[in-house]
């Protein structure tokens, strides 16, 4: 199975549209995204047009109002801290902050997506991968995305600049 995973839209439409675009293209039916989609018109968008199955972590730029709103969208589920969830067997945390990211690595998981900082990093925490997959947004550093095959245990970043 694969997953994508992404972080930090910022309300970033034309990116997030090539994303769900390729997504579909390649037939992956399931996303994380580790926080900062932004407002709900952004939540909307991504629910309505990604048709797989949505697990979503709030990050910092979730304001009140948006935690507060009723997501109901039956295709996404989403996480006040932190999600954990199995997919295919993987045991997979995923939060939008890298001290939690790290302060989660005690748990008995196979692997940890986080966000925030918007760069791409992996690194490994007690024999635990923690993976940031960069932005969507393209703020800082160029605009990225992960996959991550369960059966291979493969990760691939992508740029969304180079998405047909």
């Amino acid at each position: 199975m694969k997953i994508a995973i992404i972080s930090d839209v910022h309300d970033n439409l034309a990116n997030l549209t090539k994303i769900i675009n390729y997504l579909k293209k390649i037939g992956i039916n399931f996303l994380i995204c580790c926080g900062d989609i932004g407002n709900i018109e952004t939540i909307s968008f991504l629910a309505n047009n990604f048709k797989g199955r949505i697990y979503f972590a709030f990050g910092n730029v979730e304001n009140d109002l948006i935690k507060k709103e009723n997501l109901n969208f039956s295709n996404l589920t989403y996480y006040i801290d932190h999600g954990n969830i199995e997919l295919d067997g993987k045991k997979i945390i995923f939060c939008h902050f890298p001290n939690e990211a790290r302060q989660l690595a005690n748990e008995k998981v196979d692997i940890i997506f986080y966000g925030h900082t918007h760069q791409p990093k992996e690194e490994l925490i007690n024999e635990i991968k923690l993976v940031n997959p960069g932005n969507v947004a393209g703020l800082f550093f160029r605009p990225t995305f992960a996959l991550y095959d369960t059966e291979l245990e493969d990760l691939q970043l992508k740029l969304i600049d180079f998405l047909i």
